[in-house]
Order: C-alpha cells, then sequence, then structure tokens
C-alpha cells in the first residue's frame, strides 16, 4: 500500500501547484484515495466515520484558540499605525549612522515580531513606510528591499508567533504518538525555545548590515560622498553658526530622544506582558494571547487609533484569516488519516530509520526537503502536512522535542524569502514602486537566506542555544 501513499503525497502536491484552494485539495485528495482504498480493499471503510470524531477532537483543542487571538492582536496594532510610530522613534535613536535607516528597519520588524507576529502585514507596512525612504536616502533597491522582505519574517520565530503555536500543538501530538516522550510539550516550550535563536538572528541580520555598509558603502548613501566634500568646503565659513547652534541642536536631540523612547516604551510593555506571563509561567498561550488582544486595544486607544470601524475590520480579517487556518488544518487532517491508512507514516519512518548516519542524516534530510517544499509550499502546508509525517520519526531517533520544532520553524522561516513563491516576496513586490525590478528584491534577500541557513548550522551544532532557556524555566 506504500506505493498509494506516495502517490497520494505526489497528487496534493500537484493539485497545490495549480492554484486550487490548499484546505479542499488536502480533503478532496483524502477523501478520493480513501475511496480509491476502500474499491480497491485495501483500507476499511470504517476509517471515513472515523474522520467525523478525529476532527471533533482537532477543534476541541484549547491551544489553537491562541491562533485567532493572536491574530486579533496584530491587526489591531496594525490599525493602531504601530509600525510607523515605531520607525519613527528608533530611527530618531540611530541618528546619521552608516546603515542607521537599515538596522532600523530590523529592530522595527523585531519589535513587531514580537508584537503581532504575522509577516503579510509587517511586510506590507514596512515596505510602504521605510522602502521609499531608504530609496531617497541612497539605499540601493536590493540592499532595502532584503532588509525589508527579512525583517517582515522575523514574525515566524520570535515568540509571540502563530507558526510557534501551530508547530506545538502538532510536534506535541507526534512526542505522544512517537510513544519516547518523558513530559508533554506545548506552545509555552516552544516560545521559550525560539527566544534565543530569534534574538540571535536579529543581530546577525544587524551584524551584515553593519559591515556591509562598512565594505560597501555606496549601497547604503550614494549621496554620501558629496554631501562629505560639500561639508568639507563650507566648514571654514559656517564654523561660527555651528558653534551658536550646538547648545540649541542638543537640546532638540534631548527631546526627541526622549519622545522616541516614549513611543518604544508602550509595545515593549506589551510584549512583556504576554511574552512575560507565558515565560513566567502565570499563563497559558491562550490566555496571554487574550491579555494581547486586550493591550493592542488599549494601545489603539492610548495613540487614539481606536474606533468601532476599525474594530469591525480587526475582526472581519481575523475571521477570515482563522478560517483559512482551521479550513487547513481540517483537510490536513482528512488528508493525514488517509496517508496512515496507507501504512505511509510507516514508510517514512522506516525510511529515516534506515539512513546512515542515524538522527544527524534524518535530520539533514528532513530539513533540505522541507527547505525545497518552501520553494513552492506554504509554511502552514507543510506545519500540516509533513511535520505530522517525519516528526514522529525524527523523535524516536532521539530528537528534542523542542529543538525539532525551532528547527522546523527556522527552516520554515525561509519559504517566505525563497524565490518563486515566497510571500513576503509577494507582500513587498506588491507595495513596491514599478521603478523597483522583482530581480533586485529576489537578489535582495539571498544573503539573509543564507544568514538563516548559518542559524541553523549553529543551532544543530549547538542545541543547547535552544533548550536551555525551556530547561531553565520548566526544569
Amino acid at each position: 500500500m506504500e506505493w498509494l501513499a506516495l502517490l497520494m503525497f505526489i497528487t496534493v502536491c500537484l493539485v497545490l501547484l495549480s492554484g486550487y484552494p490548499v484546505a479542499f485539495s488536502l480533503a478532496g485528495t483524502g477523501i478520493l484515495f480513501a475511496i480509491i482504498g476502500v474499491q480497491l480493499e485495501l483500507i476499511h471503510p470504517a476509517i471515513l466515520k472515523n474522520a467525523g470524531s478525529r476532527l471533533f477532537g482537532v477543534i476541541q483543542n484549547p491551544t489553537l484558540i491562541a491562533v485567532p487571538l493572536f491574530v486579533f492582536m496584530g491587526g489591531m496594532l496594525e490599525k493602531a499605525k504601530i509600525a510607523d510610530k515605531l520607525l519613527t522613534g528608533i530611527s530618531q535613536l540611530m541618528g546619521d549612522r552608516p546603515s542607521g535607516l537599515a538596522v532600523s528597519v530590523v529592530l522595527v520588524g523585531a519589535l513587531l515580531a514580537a508584537s503581532t507576529g504575522i509577516v503579510g502585514a509587517t511586510v506590507v507596512t514596512m515596505g510602504l513606510i521605510s522602502l521609499p525612504v531608504m530609496l531617497k536616502k541612497g539605499y540601493s533597491e536590493k540592499v532595502a528591499t532584503g532588509v525589508i522582505c527579512a525583517s517582515g519574517t522575523l514574525g515566524q520565530i520570535i515568540p509571540p508567533s502563530i507558526i510557534l503555536v501551530l508547530l506545538g500543538d502538532v510536534i506535541a501530538g507526534a512526542n505522544r504518538d512517537s510513544g519516547v516522550g518523558n513530559s508533554p510539550m506545548s506552545a509555552g516550550d516552544l516560545f521559550a525555545g525560539a527566544l534565543i535563536p530569534g534574538l540571535l538572528l536579529v543581530a546577525l541580520y544587524i551584524s551584515y548590515l553593519v559591515l556591509y555598509a562598512k565594505l560597501k558603502p555606496q549601497h547604503f548613501s550614494r549621496q554620501q560622498t558629496k554631501e562629505k566634500s560639500i561639508s568639507g568646503s563650507q566648514s571654514d565659513t559656517d564654523s561660527s553658526a555651528d558653534s551658536s547652534e550646538k547648545a540649541s541642536e542638543t537640546s532638540s536631540d534631548m527631546r526627541s530622544d526622549s519622545f522616541s523612547i516614549r513611543i518604544i516604551i508602550a509595545p515593549l510593555l506589551l510584549i512583556f506582558l504576554v511574552l512575560g506571563s507565558i515565560l513566567g509561567g502565570i499563563a497559558t498561550p491562550t490566555e496571554a494571547a487574550s491579555l494581547g488582544a486586550l493591550g493592542a486595544i488599549l494601545l489603539a486607544f492610548v495613540y487614539k487609533e481606536f474606533s468601532f470601524k476599525r474594530l469591525k475590520d480587526v475582526m472581519q480579517s481575523t475571521t477570515r484569516t482563522s478560517s483559512m487556518v482551521f479550513m487547513i488544518l481540517i483537510g490536513a487532517s482528512i488528508f493525514s488519516l488517509v496517508f496512515r491508512a496507507f501504512n505511509g507514516d510507516d514508510a517514512i519512518e522506516n525510511v529515516l530509520h534506515n539512513l546512515p548516519g542515524g538522527l544527524p542524516m534524518a535530520m539533514l534530510v528532513v530539513m533540505l526537503t522541507m527547505f525545497l517544499l518552501g520553494f513552492i509550499l506554504d509554511f502552514i502546508e507543510i506545519v500540516f502536512v509533513v511535520v505530522p509525517l517525519t516528526a514522529p520519526a525524527l523523535l524516536s531517533l532521539g530528537a528534542d522535542p523542542v529543538w525539532l520544532g525551532i528547527m522546523i520553524a527556522v527552516n520554515l522561516q525561509t519559504s517566505f524569502l525563497t524565490p518563486p513563491f515566497g510571500f513576503a516576496l509577494f507582500y513587498l513586490r506588491g507595495v513596491a514602486p514599478k521603478s523597483v525590478e522583482t530581480s533586485q528584491i529576489y537578489r535582495g534577500v539571498l544573503p539573509f537566506i543564507a544568514i538563516q541557513v548559518v542559524l541553523l548550522l549553529v543551532m544543530s551544532l549547538w542545541p543547547k542555544i535552544v533548550t536551555w532557556l525551556p530547561n531553565q524555566i520548566y526544569g
């Protein structure tokens, strides 16, 4: 029956590539092959009767309630124009330093990731706000678009993240199915495990930009040389005027820095409220998400951006996004149920167990497969289809569930950047000026994809980067 399982997987990939909706592609393929299996007397008809109770159990999962709450939180913060204010505040703090604006975009992306966790909204907002400014200041199209796309995808790995909630539920189930889990795992464990790798990724982005600005300053400010020569020629004539204005400029800078810090404090408090309550064991991810949703509404009030029309818009977008996620989850549940009825999971487990080299080789094969699938599939499809089929085998080989979850999360983060179907590329292409070529966007994200791959290698060589904090918090 394994050949039918392989044919089933190939079929669903072809249907997905045709552009048919993901949820119906998964469910339809599963039902079609279930009928074929019943007609060939390879599986029992009762398999379809069990689907109802299986789906009811999936929807009853309280952990998944955090998904619409986090989506609502992100949508409300977007309406509160938090990105505008953060970019303004951090840019003022960075001043006119080389690569300062690019570093500001990365820091804003990190803060938005920790407060909203929605990639699409972050990339679009940053593209509308920062891309015109960066191009005007002389940044090359490649650098500007690459920074914006990469910063937007930080929401995939920096907690609280929707993908971590989904991965936490899937890997917790795989941990139970593998029969090797000594203790239950939750999304909170993944939040703790993702914190250090997320901050490390931000540091790698910033280090790359600072180094690149020193090596190739022409990509960060075409007017820098001209401005320096003009300022040099006028230094003698303007020295007296400059000295008389220093006091007023210093006072203005202090007021500006104070204003910038006040802008940043409110989102930081919300991040501390949500993430701190989870890591401190005070609240579950679902409870913390409800606090975050309430905090987002309060921030909208503080910034005087709240209105019932905006509240209605956020609730409607939350309903659409959450419905899409749960429909895909239902379709993936039907698909995996039939796939396992054909012993497809046993075939995958046998292949991974028989690979030479044990867990390292199995991880390499799975990570490479997910990386390549990220070129053509969405991260949700990979989480709900590929992860449940491969995670039990990896866990039975000795992989730590938290480490495995973060490795997958960072790997799937690249799917937003890899051409030709990277969603972050599409989001930015939709709001970028027509003068910005698509090829420049593709070239701009390549260094950041390489940085993410480097982070994967670092985590694979030193797993304690991921597991140390969860062990310290939860023992």
